[in-house]
């Protein structure tokens, strides 16, 4: 990972010698280096302060991702989860800390939420415990995947290549993003997962061969042409719908990725993007994505070529021009740099952190009355909606994905 903490947290430039990125701001940017590039632009935060007391929320630089990384296979769970027990041993230990608890703490971890949630003390359990511990409950947690489950989590985009200096780059990008000839309907670049029985990643590549309208990027017989930057972007630029199936997990980078170049996504499941990314995505997710339910792809119910087909010009125009629009909250700009006109997704996910924060202390001090209280097991519903009554995604999360 050294290589991929050059430059803030952004890795090494990317050339554009084949002219599908613009000629500044690419970076060959690693999908967990978040929390480095978070960090970094905490440090330029133009509302930072030194005195707690005067804060709304109090950010901890811990890189619990980078962390975890480095004993996810091979090591015990006590060598997994020691520098996050030392890190909660410390927080308690801090007067900030007693104010509310750590319910004004925040801060960033850069994989998903699964491998901070390790379900069970056994050795081979996968993952570290950092989520699941009391002090870390009370805090607000930033990764690239939440859990629907729980309530401490909260999901913001992944790293993508684009991470402009100015706001000239972002508005000639998104021009540019309009403009270009799509002459593929869809799109499809990923793997199968053989080992994941509900996965429908094989049906969606076979019915990508069986349509002369669809681009596949098989990642299964070409990992490296996958692992290019510029090869996965052109896919994108050149379609029109971007297919986004769940993978190891229920989120992509490549979703973000495929956005950033101005494709519309296809989502199979509401936990790929819609009751993830609340802070940053549309609620009315009709506006800049189409919904096809993966029980319907796995029993063979539905032609994805066929329902895009259906959708015409003018509806595909407007879904496209939203995509783009939401450009600029869906990537980290350059943190040694200031976006002037733009909220990028760091101005977005700490909005969002600040104003919970002020919520949970109104409620803590009996400001506003009676708490908001939920069944954590419904958090996705609630964070969606706003109550827990019956929704018509309650199947999609009757069992927990891990």
């Amino acid at each position: 990972m050294c290589l991929f903490t050059s430059n803030a947290g952004l890795g090494p430039p990317l050339g554009n010698s084949a002219g599908i990125f613009s000629d500044a701001g690419w970076y060959a940017t690693n999908q967990f280096a978040l929390e480095v590039i978070f960090h970094n632009r905490m440090k330029r935060y133009m509302c930072l302060t030194t005195n707690s007391s005067r804060a709304s929320a109090i950010f901890v630089p811990f890189y619990a991702g980078l962390d975890v990384a480095r004993y996810l296979w091979g090591y015990n769970a006590s060598v997994r989860d020691s520098l996050s027990l030392d890190l909660v041993r410390w927080l308690k230990s801090q007067p900030e800390w007693a104010v509310m608890g750590g319910k004004d703490h925040f801060l960033a971890a850069g994989r998903i939420t699964w491998d901070f949630r390790r379900p069970s003390e056994e050795e081979n359990a996968w993952g570290g415990k950092f989520l699941v511990l009391p002090e870390a409950k009370n805090m607000t947690v930033l990764v690239i995947e939440s859990s629907p489950w729980h309530s401490n989590d909260f999901a913001i985009p992944y790293p993508t290549y684009f991470h402009p200096s100015k706001d000239s780059e972002v508005f000639a990008w998104q021009d540019r993003m309009k403009q270009l000839e799509r002459p593929w309907l869809f799109s499809f670049a990923g793997a199968q997962r053989p080992n994941r029985t509900t996965s429908i990643r094989g049906q969606l590549i076979s019915q990508c061969r069986g349509s002369h309208r669809c681009k596949l990027m098989d990642c299964d017989s070409n990992a490296s042409k996958c692992h290019s930057p510029s090869s996965v972007m052109k896919t994108f630029q050149s379609s029109v719908f971007c297919l986004q199936p769940s993978g190891d997990s229920y989120t992509r980078r490549s979703a973000f990725d495929s956005m950033v170049a101005g494709c519309v996504p296809v989502f199979f499941h509401p936990g790929s993007a819609y009751v993830q990314y609340l802070w940053h995505l549309p609620r009315n997710y009709t506006s800049y994505s189409v919904f096809i339910s993966e029980d319907e792809v796995r029993e063979e119910k539905v032609s994805i070529e066929e329902v895009l087909s259906r959708f015409g010009e003018e509806k595909v125009r407007a879904m496209r021009d939203e995509v783009i629009r939401l450009i600029p909250r869906l990537i980290y700009a350059d943190p040694r740099s200031r976006l002037e006109n733009f909220e990028d997704a760091f101005d977005v996910a700490v909005e969002g952190v600040i104003e919970r924060a002020v919520k949970l202390r109104r409620e803590m001090f009996d400001l506003e009355g009676a708490s908001s209280a939920f069944e954590e097991c419904n958090s996705w519903k609630y964070s969606l909606v706003g109550r827990e009554d019956k929704h018509e995604w309650d199947p999609f999360f009757s069992k927990k994905k891990r």
